[in-house]
């Protein structure tokens, strides 16, 4: 007996079903029915190469400019299909490579002919770029816009043509390949399939199995074609890489395991008794990865380590666009092939004779390692977000150093310019440093050919990380030290590291990047100390007064005794000396903030002190220097602290919370970080 509740539970599941799509997929007709959809829509007998590049666009572009260059951002990379799961960040350049290669198959300008070679370090993206293009492409063949249709044959077993009455075509064949080759084209011209939006094109002959059945029932019907495809059920079918349909993935074994039949399918011989020949298409399994992949894409894990046995099938695959089964003539298949390699496994390639015309036929594409931070985070944030980490906080910047970090074990060092590596990384992801312009970060890119092609994996990283987060020290937080001492711990260890020099590099650039964390921390504290909006205002109030008398050669109101007094030197080369402005240049930056003040006025909106990101950050030093003292912040390191002053420590502590993402823990800890270097003396900026 059915429970009423677990009835109702099953009809709730049950509305969820989308009816109308499914519909939509089990679409069936005949060949005439399938003729008049290509004349509607010629676009879904597009081949492969037209599917993906289509595909692609189809998600939409942006457009930016990054040093002087523009480049496009392929929104399809972003993974909106899966909320952003194998999102691919920072390797827009690589991207709009693969893609340009594409659009060129696409347009049957040659790289259809080629075999697409993803090369880079482990853990590039490679896998991931792959994954998208398949799991992109099947999304896309149940869209509307993506629909492809393939046939299957009925009513064989009553001329004797087979045991079953169907009989699915085995390769998912464009249907209209039926149409004999030589008058193709003209019924595609006479019948007005082609648009102005796609010409339709379609080039090969049917796999071994249809050919076979096309031939005999041509026989039977005494050549006339029309009744043959009587025989024709065209289909919608959508591609799936767990169902074996349009997307194929193989991946070497060890040399005795090598099978070429796993490309190009196998005999039947449960079959062969039945039909009485293994040379019958019927008796024949075209379920290789090359079979099943037709009309969409099959993905080379590792191509490089495939047996020179294999190479044969792939260069005949990618050149002629056709495979050899077993006992049967070349076939004709329509397939993006795509393969991915690490950089050991490429330079083997190159020292390789015997693979030259492999090399010779596959457009290699480099897929770095990212070199810019803001990406590199992304990537962690992916993984490691406030939503993702339960039970855990992950305190403020501790991603940002292990990017930071990782991000500097990619980079060369610079030939000139006279700049550090981690000046380096700071122009490269945007910011602005005094004598450096976006010509200095060309040329730093033109000057690294290798740049991002060596370096610390993110895997690495984000294993790292993981280690942190399940230690129990911490008191339910991580923080920027736990994370770097994982780092720094692990390369004594790391599989990849052979040479002790780059792991002493690296672990010297671990000490690079805890400098560069000491320096944010102070700053965030420093801001929170100045954080007293009334003070930092009057403050800001008092400087723009005295600037403007100064400016303007004339006296300040004194607010308190109401006369008019000199402009207050003191006070203002006090606020400007923060942030390293030389006497001989003071009348510059206040002429710089008055025409600023001016401009604004002109367009009818009031100045805010904080809008001027060197103004603010001297506001900031200049009150927490008045303060500094009176919070007595080195007090922390000791066990004794008075009333007043842990008073001020709390307001600091509920400042860092609440506007820069601590917890109560991870505040405390900064502070106390924070404080221990005032009680060194270690007050520079």
């Amino acid at each position: 007996m059915v429970d009423a509740r677990g009835s109702g539970m099953v009809q709730r599941i049950a509305t969820m079903q989308d009816f109308a799509l499914y519909r939509d997929l089990a679409w069936e007709g005949s060949f005439e029915d399938y003729l008049t959809i290509v004349r509607a829509r010629p676009e879904v007998t597009r081949n492969a190469f037209q599917r993906a590049y289509d595909m692609i666009v189809s998600y939409g572009t942006e457009e930016y400019i990054d040093n002087k260059k523009r480049l496009v951002r392929y929104n399809f990379f972003k993974d909106e299909i899966d909320g952003g799961k194998d999102a691919v960040f920072g390797l827009d350049i690589p991207l709009m490579r693969l893609v340009h290669v594409l659009r060129a198959a696409a347009e049957g300008y040659g790289p259809e002919k080629r075999v697409i070679l993803l090369h880079g370090p482990v853990g590039s993206s490679k896998s991931t770029i792959a994954r998208l293009l398949k799991k992109g492409l099947e999304h896309y063949s149940r869209t509307a816009d993506g629909a492809l249709y393939t046939f299957e044959w009925r009513g064989l077993e009553a001329l004797g043509l087979g045991a079953n009455d169907r009989e699915p075509c085995p390769m998912h064949e464009e249907p209209l390949r039926l149409i004999p080759a030589e008058w193709r084209a003209k019924a595609v011209g006479e019948l007005g399939l082609s648009s102005e939006r796609h010409r339709v094109n379609v080039e090969g002959d049917l796999d071994p199995a249809c050919r076979f059945l096309f031939k005999h029932l041509l026989d039977h019907y005494k050549g006339d074609w029309a009744k043959v495809v009587g025989h024709v059920r065209v289909r919608r079918f959508a591609l799936s890489e767990k169902d074996r349909v349009g997307i194929g993935t193989f991946q070497p074994k060890d040399e005795k395991n090598q099978d070429s039949t796993e490309l190009t399918g196998d005999i039947n011989y449960r079959k062969i008794a039945e039909y009485g020949s293994d040379s019958d298409p019927r008796a024949f399994n075209f379920d290789g990865e090359f079979n099943i992949a037709n009309r969409g894409i099959v993905e080379f894990v590792e191509v490089l380590k495939l047996d020179v046995a294999f190479l044969y099938d792939l260069l005949g695959a990618s050149q002629e666009h056709k495979v050899k089964p077993k006992k049967f003539a070349q076939t004709d298949i329509d397939e993006v092939i795509i393969g991915h390699t690490n950089e050991a496994e490429y330079k083997k390639l190159l020292s390789n004779e015997f693979m030259e015309a492999l090399r010779d036929r596959t457009i290699k594409i480099d897929i770095p390692y990212i070199t810019k931070i803001g990406e590199e985070i992304r990537i962690y944030e992916k993984d490691f977000s406030g939503h993702k980490v339960r039970g855990k906080h992950v305190a403020p910047h501790t991603l940002e150093v292990a990017a930071m970090w990782a991000v500097l074990t990619r980079l060369e060092d610079p030939k000139k310019h006279n700049l550090s590596l981690l000046q380096k990384l700071k122009l490269y992801d945007g910011k602005v440093l005094p004598g450096y312009t976006q010509d200095t970060v060309k040329e730093l890119r033109k000057e690294a050919k290798r740049e991002g092609m060596e370096g610390i994996s993110p895997r690495y990283v984000q294993d790292k990380i993981s280690n942190a987060l399940v230690d129990d020290v911490g008191e339910g937080t991580i923080n920027p030290f736990m994370v770097l001492n994982e780092l720094e711990k692990g390369l004594r260890h790391h599989s990849l590291l052979t040479h002790e020099d780059t792991k002493k590099r690296y672990a010297e650039l671990i000490g690079v990047v805890k400098r560069e964390y000491e320096g944010i921390v102070k700053n965030e504290v420093q801001r929170a100390i100045s954080a007293d909006e009334d003070a930092i205002h009057k403050l800001a109030a008092n400087y723009i007064d005295n600037i403007k008398a100064c400016t303007l050669k004339e006296r300040v109101r004194n607010r308190y005794t109401g006369q008019d007094d000199e402009p207050d030197e003191r006070l203002m080369r006090s606020i400007e000396e923060k942030i390293d402005i030389p006497d001989a240049r003071k009348d510059d930056f206040r002429r710089e903030i008055m025409n600023y003040i001016g401009a604004l006025a002109v367009e009818g909106k009031k100045f805010e002190w904080h809008t001027n990101d060197r103004l603010r950050r001297a506001l900031e030093l200049k009150l927490f220097e008045d303060q500094k003292d009176s919070i007595k912040l080195q007090t922390l390191v000791s066990a004794v602290v008075d009333k007043e002053t842990q008073e001020k420590i709390d307001i600091i502590k509920t400042r860092l919370i609440k506007y820069f993402g601590y917890n109560e823990v991870s505040a405390s800890d900064v502070l106390n970080f924070v404080a221990s270097i005032f009680a060194r003396g270690d007050t520079k900026e």
